[in-house]
């Protein structure tokens, strides 16, 4: 999962990742991804599960990989790069889903590919989410689990993470209001990645144009939440003479 989040890999590989993703899903035995709510519920599982290990670069180091760039040009290159990711995984996955409508008896796998995708682009956008509140001066809590709450609540909410309220336990993310959230906004990006599963690969274009699209427009909200949260943080108190 990490693997497919990185913005640097060849189509063939991400195909691949995808591909050896779906078979360790469909050999666990995951028959009930064939039902709506069962798949949605596995999904948030699997993303409070996934998101404590998406790595999440510093600013120090995104200053590395990217010299030269301010914060918004810094920002633009990794919502760039996200967009193409996600559009990459969609291809991915149409281009897996092609291979399922010539082998038909792998057609029963679908579920479990819309699954696996799906998961995959809310990895990448997690990192995205990360990022940004890295280059907007609002790093997430450096902690495991107030780390995973904090991105996994920005991204089913689509905003940014105030740095002025107190963070609280992972029992955020299991509990009733945060978790019906989250499965609400897998439930939409779900629906929208069925988009896979068109034939002679004209699913691929689909999926690709409406990841590039979904992503972009989550980090256009969520950098306009960041740069409000920015100018009303208090002004550092003065130094003394």
């Amino acid at each position: 999962m990490a693997a497919l989040t990185a913005d640097d890999i060849e189509p063939a590989r991400r195909r691949q990742l995808l591909t050896r993703m779906v078979g360790q899903v469909r050999v666990r035995g995951l028959a009930d991804l064939f039902k709506p709510r069962a798949a949605v519920r596995w999904m948030t599982d699997a993303v409070a599960e996934v998101a404590p290990h998406v790595p999440v670069r510093d600013l120090a180091t995104l200053r590395r990989h990217f010299p030269g760039l301010d914060d918004e040009a810094l920002a633009d290159r990794l919502v760039r790069n996200a967009a193409r990711t996600t559009a990459g995984i969609g291809a991915a996955g149409g281009g897996v889903a092609a291979v399922e409508w010539v082998v038909a008896p792998t057609l029963l796998s679908a579920p479990v590919l819309l699954a696996a995708e799906t998961v995959a682009v809310v990895a990448t956008e997690l990192k995205l989410i990360g990022e940004l509140h890295e280059v907007y001066g609002a790093p997430l809590p450096t902690g495991g689990t107030q780390r995973t709450v904090a991105v996994v609540q920005s991204w089913a909410g689509q905003r940014g993470v105030n740095p002025m309220v107190p963070g609280v336990g992972v029992g955020a993310v299991l509990g009733t209001a945060a978790r019906k959230e989250l499965r609400d906004t897998l439930l939409k990006r779900f629906g929208r990645n069925l988009t896979t599963l068109g034939p002679f690969l004209t699913g691929a274009a689909v999926a690709s144009y409406l990841n590039r699209r979904a992503t972009r427009a989550l980090a256009d909200q969520l950098r306009a939440d960041l740069r409000r949260q920015h100018r009303e943080l208090p002004a550092p108190p003065p130094t003394a003479p």
